[in-house]
């Protein structure tokens, strides 16, 4: 092929590349001595009745790409048309492409692969904010310069939301990394550029696309449509149930399923690539002499779960045989029966993946059983005590919420905890006020946290499991106050209407103030208003409940911060949640249940055990901690045999 010499004022240097519809030169600018990369469509090579809608595109890549000033995005310098072409100038990357790193490399180390992804949800998070979808994202537009940095280009079927070129019903992309929405021809939006990043990340990370296709793009397109990828865990040794997680969400047929921004992504993907390629995965899965079988109810299943030694067997109450029986006893021979006996989780997801992962980070120390539904679990636990269950929320047939509600019902010594990918809120306060979850963790979760928070439930699971709990009703009359945090005094009257008669109501307008009340008063239960700013209040609930976890607390609030909430489950463990407006029927059946409660903490004073927090040292630091630990510190030692 013949080089051009000149196009526009650019003197053409050499050819590095050909797509679809232009060619790409490097060149140089004559007028500043810079070379650029030269994106050039020849118009006499359009067929003339779509040569308006192209061009029209080619100008819409340059007004879009142009806007989007980063360092993780293709600069544009100008763009022009003279009599024979159309063409860009943009920022020159000398170096390779993601294309060229996976021809030279089948599996790219993972530090590589992290390198690579994280850089492009960077960019993609930045264009999307800019209302700019990419619509083409592919290992050939994703630019390694030579220190290694990365660079998004080609936003050639790029479009501004507002630009009314899909309405040809163009389907563009490049099949094997196109949305099943783009192989069908309907709207995109961000979600489509996710998905698409999704599957350069399974290519770097397993040497393979998800949907390999043969034959016609009708064929890949079709796969892509129909077929679900396999497990990157499954084609690299090296990766773990998370990775596997944040991949198929991303790899989700409807959008809706996936990640819904880059930001989203890009967290999971860095906290699954860190554990990977630190090996937790690898170090933790040791062999143990006792099988974790997912839960089929088989008789060889249930023969293993009456074998499993525990603190003490005979406070089991197994539905068909005795804890205690001769096979139990026999079951752990000579001086391992000396050891400490493993404590017993139960992990309920109906994705085995995540099951997996679990098993393999937590069999070597606990005894570990799995469940893909929560009537399967349910039904488990009508027939075994666990010390610690960790559900799933969205899954077939009983929702997580609903399951820890029934397990708090059957067995109030066993710790609960709801680990789940999405944060509906709904979901969140629900887990609080049925279900009354010791923890929240989100999926993809760090295993050094979850190992942590796992270790203080199994614990406390542990220490109750002999702890008989009766029903405990609201006592008639009690010395201990209700304290309502309220700026205004609103709800102090509803209070005062519905329990005034026989409690103690005490109003203040901030939680400061109800420090100061505390000194001299004693106080079982506080409703108190929290808005989603106000960070002393947040904060005392923290600390107050290090220090007096018997103390039960019901926050009203208007926030729809999910992390607000779950900040607030995890570090301050709170009773119960009501949003406003408020409900006065829902205001009234919690604050009894708190006062039944509290009265349950008389008769059995270790219950408050699950009620404990921690994590709130680099609080206690903080000028503000320091006051209001100082404040709290100060508090009557109220209920001696709590202690």
């Amino acid at each position: 092929m013949t080089l051009p010499e000149r196009i526009g004022k650019y003197a053409i240097e050499r050819m590095i590349g050909r797509g679809g519809m232009s060619v790409v030169y490097q060149a140089i600018d004559p007028e500043i001595q810079r070379a650029v990369a030269l994106k050039v469509i020849e118009k006499e090579l359009l067929d003339e009745g779509e040569r308006s809608i192209v061009l029209a595109r080619f100008k819409y890549e340059a007004q879009a790409a142009g806007r989007l000033i980063h360092p993780r995005i293709v600069t544009i310098f100008e763009y022009g048309e003279d009599d024979r072409n159309a063409f860009i100038a943009m920022e020159l990357v000398r170096g390779d492409s993601v294309h060229e790193l996976l021809l030279r490399e089948h599996q790219p180390a993972l530090e590589r692969v992290r390198e690579v992804i994280l850089p492009l949800l960077d960019a993609l998070e930045y264009s999307h904010a800019h209302g700019v979808t990419h619509r083409d994202i592919k290992p050939s537009n994703i630019l390694i310069g030579p220190k290694g940095e990365v660079k998004v280009s080609d936003f050639g079927i790029a479009r501004i939301e507002s630009s009314a070129l899909t309405q040809y019903g163009l389907v563009v992309g490049t099949p094997f990394y196109m949305s099943p929405e783009q192989c069908m021809g309907e709207d995109t939006d961000a979600r489509t550029d996710l998905y698409s990043a999704g599957v350069i990340a399974y290519e770097l990370l397993t040497g393979r696309r998800p949907f390999p296709g043969k034959g016609s793009n009708a064929s890949v397109m079709r796969e892509v449509l129909d077929n679900i990828a396999p497990n990157p865990s499954e084609l690299n040794r090296k990766l773990n149930g998370q990775m596997d997680y944040v991949i198929q969400k991303a790899l989700a047929k409807k959008a809706e399923d996936r990640y819904q921004n880059a930001r989203e992504f890009a967290d999971d993907f860095r906290l699954a690539i860190d554990d990977c390629i630190e090996g937790a995965f690898l170090t933790a899965s040791a062999p143990t002499t006792v099988e974790t079988p997912q839960i089929g109810f088989s008789s060889d299943m249930l023969d293993l779960a009456r074998k499993v030694r525990l603190p003490n067997a005979d406070s089991l109450d197994f539905t068909d045989e005795p804890a205690s029986t001769p096979a139990a006893e026999a079951s752990v021979p000579g001086p391992a029966a000396q050891e400490a006996p493993k404590a017993r989780i139960l992990f309920v997801d109906d994705e085995e993946r995540i099951l997996n992962a679990l098993k393999s980070i937590f069999r070597s120390k606990y005894h570990v059983f799995t469940a893909t539904s929560g009537d399967q679990a349910f039904e488990f636990l009508k027939r075994f005590r666990v010390h610690l269950i960790v559900s799933d929320q969205r899954m077939p047939g009983m929702l997580g919420v609903e399951l820890l509600r029934r397990a708090k019902e059957l067995s109030p010594t066993t710790v609960r905890i709801l680990l789940t990918g999405y944060s509906d809120l709904a979901s969140i306060v629900g887990s609080i006020n049925e279900g009354e979850v010791y923890r929240f963790i989100n999926k993809p979760w760090n295993n050094q946290d979850i190992q942590g928070v796992v270790a203080e439930a199994t614990a406390i699971g542990v220490e109750l499991a002999d702890t008989a709990v009766a029903a405990a009703a609201p006592p008639e009359k009690m010395d201990e106050a209700i304290l309502v945090v309220d700026p205004s005094d609103s709800y102090k009257r509803a209070i005062n209407e519905l329990f005034g008669d026989a409690y103690h109501v005490i109003h203040v307008a901030t939680l400061s103030a109800a420090l100061g009340v505390m000194q001299n008063r004693a106080v079982a239960v506080i409703v108190a208003d929290i808005g989603p700013a106000q960070s002393e209040d947040t904060a005392g609930f923290k600390l107050l409940k290090q220090e007096h976890p018997e103390i039960l607390s019901i926050v009203l609030t208007d926030a729809s911060d999910s992390e607000l909430v779950i900040d607030l489950i995890n570090q301050a463990q709170i009773f119960r949640f009501l949003n406003k407006p408020i409900n006065y029927k829902l205001l009234k059946s919690h604050v009894q249940a708190a006062l039944a409660r509290y009265a349950s903490f008389k008769q059995a004073p270790e219950l408050t055990k699950q009620y404990q927090v921690s994590g709130a040292d680099k609080l206690r630091a903080t000028s503000l901690g320091r006051a209001l630990i100082e404040n709290i510190k100060r508090l009557r030692s109220f209920i001696p045999r709590f202690r």
